[in-house]
């Protein structure tokens, strides 16, 4: 089967197993959602949902995370990895925003990759979850499962990302991306991959499947 005929099935399985994907991130901002995925990076979303949970109750805008000391925001994140760097980098992010931006987030990749501790990923995350924006953002969980299906054959994150855009229709990209995130996460894991309950192993080339 050709990818894009793979893409088609799974469009249709996935959606039946997650009929209403979105990040599981928590965030009522693109603000929130924006920090929040500054802090996922190397953790996982319940963590930083439960770090998140008090910090936005502190500081919920830009305006008012931009006044908090250092210290202060560390004592909310450190028990995530790396967070001393995630503390200054949000801290950096809220004044540059409030300086820059008006306190808003920018609607733009190149905009959004200016900002510290903000990459592509992170930029195409706040730009599909928040602002609706046909972009991919892959992870090791899309990057795993395109490959194992076989939709395409990259050994990097960002050929990954090209690829996938080539072939997915631009009014499913956004929750295609979440299909393949989530399916990574709980079925097609990268150690032990369910294969024996996933609902598109017809079409997959994954050769140790069961």
């Amino acid at each position: 089967m050709a990818p894009e005929e793979k893409i088609v099935f799974l469009n249709d399985a996935l959606g039946l197993n997650y009929p209403h994907p979105k990040s599981e991130l928590q965030y009522n901002s693109p603000f929130q959602l924006l920090v929040a995925t500054i802090l996922a990076a190397q953790a996982t979303d319940k963590q930083v949902n439960i770090i998140t949970r008090e910090l936005f109750r502190r500081a919920p805008d830009a305006q008012s995370m931009s006044v908090m000391a250092l210290d202060e925001v560390k004592g909310f994140v450190r028990t995530i990895n790396y967070f001393n760097n995630k503390a200054k980098n949000i801290l950096d992010v809220s004044r540059i925003l409030i300086e820059r931006f008006g306190g808003k987030v920018p609607e733009t990749r190149e905009e959004l990759e200016t900002l510290p501790g903000v990459g592509r990923k992170t930029a195409n995350v706040v730009l599909g979850n928040a602002f609706g924006q046909p972009v991919m953002p892959v992870d090791t969980h899309v990057h795993r499962v395109s490959n194992r299906i076989g939709l395409v054959k990259t050994t990097k994150v960002e050929q990954t990302e090209v690829e996938l855009m080539k072939i997915i229709p631009e009014a499913w990209v956004i929750d295609f991306h979440h299909y393949l995130l989530l399916h990574g996460r709980y079925t097609c894991k990268a150690k032990k991959p369910d294969c024996a309950n996933c609902t598109v192993s017809s079409i997959c080339d994954y050769p140790t499947k069961s």
